[in-house]
């Protein structure tokens, strides 16, 4: 299900095996996605969610600071993203 913190995996689209956090929930099947870099937190993009793959990855930064400031920075997302991938590799190594 997805979730604000949510960290995804793009399987469609220009940005296919690229990693992002869902940001916004706009209805049951669209949500709003970034990752940082390419894609910054002031312009997010709008993904059905058919086309991304949920991580387990939630990243309570994430939630926190959208709760308390309804933003977080692309530093912080860069790093969120970079956690989760590596702990992705780990898990298969």
């Amino acid at each position: 299900m997805p979730e604000i913190g949510r960290v995804v995996k793009v399987l469609r689209g220009k940005d296919e095996g690229s990693y992002a956090v869902i940001v916004g929930i706009v209805d049951d099947r669209f949500v709003q996605i970034v990752d940082g870099d390419k894609r910054r937190f002031d312009q997010p993009k709008k993904k059905n969610v058919l086309h991304l793959e949920m991580q387990p990855v939630v990243s309570h930064e994430v939630t926190d600071s959208m709760r308390e400031t309804g933003r977080v920075t692309n530093a912080k997302l860069r790093f969120v993203i970079q956690k989760a991938v590596q702990g992705k590799e780990n898990d298969c190594g």
